[in-house]
């Protein structure tokens, strides 16, 4: 059966929607930012990053898993990309507190001019986020390694996942730690993208696939992602192997952290809300 134009417009008005414009992305980001600093206890809190934490550590054991003995690059890329993104896809259904995605939803709720009576309360959920995934990873990696004994390829697959994170220690001193960090900005612009896209999506799939995409994206590019680092260091660590916790935290951890700040509120939060800012206030301007 046909129907005419008036009736195929109304049909059109009443389709759901399949995904969200990057205006209202930004919006509910910084809603959740929000709720999240004034609502969640500090008890929940880091229930919330610990969870996270250990989810992160659940993906990167599956990616290095996956890529044990593969030699194609492309494909070990592709598999450790997906590998990952099962973790991250566990955080983003879960509703878990992971510190790269806060690292878009704060500076959002902060530009949305929400977060300037709980300024405190923000500052506390952005800390309690870090240190919560740090203790669910290295909590999760103790249990792992207890539970599972890692063949010879598995184990340096992993140990070579580690030894890259360090990479920027063979440069030293302050330049090394700078490409520490512009990596690290690298890396939460690609991550906090994949929150971002993943926001946008009304189903299941429609949130998984900029997940899988973007994810592969980060790993391949090798751009350093501090609970990525986290959970890496915590299944290397328990066994003694890899560059040690001491490097991890001073060469991989910390300085992916001071990007991860940047990348999430410079490279996604702060274009969004600017570019989205000006397209209502032009809308507003004609009315």
């Amino acid at each position: 059966m046909t129907t005419g134009d008036g009736e195929d417009a109304i049909l059109d008005s009443q389709a759901p929607t399949r995904h969200l414009e990057a205006d209202v992305v930004l919006l509910e980001l910084g809603q959740a930012g929000a709720t999240r600093a004034r609502t969640l206890s500090v008890g929940k809190i880091v229930v919330l990053s610990m969870l996270a934490g250990a989810f992160i550590t659940a993906g990167a054991l599956l990616s290095s898993l996956l890529v044990a003995d593969v030699e194609s690059t492309g494909l070990r890329r592709l598999l450790e990309g997906f590998g990952f993104s099962v973790g991250f896809f566990m955080v983003v259904l879960s509703g878990a507190l992971l510190f790269t995605e806060v690292n878009v939803e704060l500076p959002a709720t902060a530009l949305g001019g929400r977060a300037y009576d709980v300024r405190h309360l923000v500052i506390r959920l952005w800390l309690l986020a870090a240190l919560g995934n740090l203790a669910g990873a290295f909590l999760i990696g103790q249990l792992i390694n207890l539970a599972h004994d890692f063949g010879t390829a598995d184990l340096a697959t992993l140990v070579e996942i580690a030894e890259t994170k360090a990479r920027f220690r063979d440069e030293g001193g302050a330049a090394g730690w700078f490409r520490a960090v512009a990596s690290g900005v690298l890396g939460n612009w690609l991550v906090g993208m994949a929150a971002f896209l993943s926001t946008m999506g009304r189903t299941i799939i429609g949130r998984y696939v900029p997940v899988f995409l973007v994810v592969v994206a980060f790993v391949s590019s090798g751009f350093l992602h501090s609970p990525a680092n986290m959970a890496f260091y915590s299944l290397v660590g328990p066994i003694g192997e890899g560059p040690g916790w001491a490097t991890g935290l001073w060469w991989a951890i910390l300085p992916a952290a001071v990007g991860n700040i940047v990348g999430g509120a410079v490279l996604v939060a702060l274009p969004f809300w600017y570019a989205g800012t000006r397209r209502r206030d032009e809308e507003r301007s004609v009315v």
